[in-house]
């Protein structure tokens, strides 16, 4: 007898083949995934963080949003990125970028404290190194899922609703 997975599962039953393009059939874990390439999308665009974040635009977070997204269930705040290849990133090339970045944002996070105004970010000396660790990061993840890396972030209700439905 065969046991058939709900078709509510993120691992089984039938589901969407794309998220925005994204594929999904290759990637078990691909919530997690979208919600790491929607911090990282948010980290890695200067324009972004001026107009949105800074101007204070509600529906996006703020840094210390994506800093949680970014870590909260892969962990990547106590260990690599190389432990999820295949599940939530592609290869060893892409988790070494997201290692980066997430070492560098975290550093920077412990500097100036999870509560801080997202100016203090901003304003920090290493800021846009850790900018540019994300764009690489994002970057490879957006190319490597067939999408845009220039398009504007999504908000988080659209993140929400895209990991919800497919």
């Amino acid at each position: 007898m065969t046991v058939q997975g709900s078709e509510k599962s993120s691992r089984h039953g039938r589901r969407s083949s794309t998220m925005g393009g994204m594929p999904l059939n290759d990637m078990p874990w691909w919530r997690w995934r979208s919600n790491v390439r929607s911090a990282l999308h948010m980290l890695s665009d200067p324009g972004f963080q001026q107009n949105v974040w800074l101007a204070g635009v509600d529906g996006y977070g703020d840094v210390t949003d994506a800093v949680y997204r970014l870590v909260e269930d892969t962990w990547l705040d106590n260990w690599s990125a190389e432990k999820y290849v295949g599940t939530i990133f592609r290869d060893s090339q892409e988790a070494a970028l997201v290692d980066t970045a997430v070492l560098r944002v975290l550093r920077i996070m412990h500097q100036v404290g999870p509560d801080a105004p997202v100016s203090a970010y901003l304003d920090h000396q290493a800021w846009p190194e850790a900018v540019r660790a994300a764009r690489d990061a994002h970057m490879r993840m957006a190319a490597s899922d067939g999408e845009d890396p220039d398009a504007p972030p999504r908000t988080l209700e659209v993140l929400r609703i895209m990991t919800r439905s497919a």
